[in-house]
């Protein structure tokens, strides 16, 4: 009986000792996450990078994508549905659109919350990846648990005033989930947006997987990424703007 008793105490101290663990800090998160993508002398090491793949919006509605970005803080994404092709270009100081699905074949200035987007994407480590240096802020709100398991939520306020939320697996250090609320169509929409199926390239793991959506709206913009090229070629003439 006291043997019995014995192992029921130490279990339940056991499990007092898991309940009063502390959260990890912003720093551990992070440290996770930057361990998670390949670490730092890796990311460093890209120079230019470009992702293909495909885009389904719905039946019938598939477009190829492809994302060129380069240092410091350029990038170039194009799709090319039935035949025509829309290009978003941020050239490091302003940004720029070939959208035929607007009704314009010619350059022309990107909207500013559009060319606001562009210049965060073009940080392709993303927001966590030497916050501090990037004049960012990080605050762990809390966990939550996700479809495939728990997560660190972070508030992550960009030195630009956005705010973005960010889910970090709590087991593989991935980012998962990230949202945001800007201006779509003239209102304030949230965007979310999961990631997954991540795989290793040149030393460094992308999600391959992409699923954008707005609160409150049953579609959904799938996005699986085909290939990755770690420092292609990429000529600084891809991000001018056409004369």
């Amino acid at each position: 009986m006291r043997t019995m008793t014995g192992r029921w105490l130490l279990a339940a101290g056991a499990l007092g000792a898991l309940a009063a663990a502390p959260a990890p800090t912003v720093d551990e998160i992070v440290a996770q996450h930057v361990k998670a993508r390949g670490g730092r002398e890796a990311l460093a090491a890209v120079r230019t990078l470009r992702m293909t793949g495909r885009a389904i919006a719905g039946p019938g509605r598939e477009a190829i994508v492809r994302r060129e970005i380069a240092r410091p803080g350029r990038i170039r994404t194009e799709f090319v549905f039935q035949g025509t092709t829309g290009v978003y270009v941020w050239n490091g100081t302003s940004g720029w659109q070939v959208s035929p699905l607007d009704g314009t074949l010619d350059a022309q200035p990107m909207p500013a919350e559009a060319a606001a987007l562009s210049a965060e994407q073009a940080d392709f480590e993303g927001p966590l990846v030497d916050w501090k240096a990037k004049g960012h802020t990080i605050e762990r709100v809390g966990s939550a648990t996700l479809p495939d398991g728990e997560a660190h939520e972070l508030k992550v306020t960009l030195k630009s005033g956005v705010v973005r939320r960010v889910w970090v697996d709590a087991a593989t250090g991935n980012i998962v989930k990230t949202a945001s609320t800007r201006q779509f169509r003239g209102r304030e929409t949230q965007f979310e947006v999961v990631y997954g199926d991540y795989r290793e390239t040149g030393g460094i793991r992308f999600a391959r997987s992409l699923e954008i959506g707005a609160a409150g709206r049953p579609q959904k913009l799938k996005i699986t990424v085909e290939n990755v090229e770690i420092n292609p070629a990429l000529d600084d003439a891809r991000f001018a703007m056409p004369r």
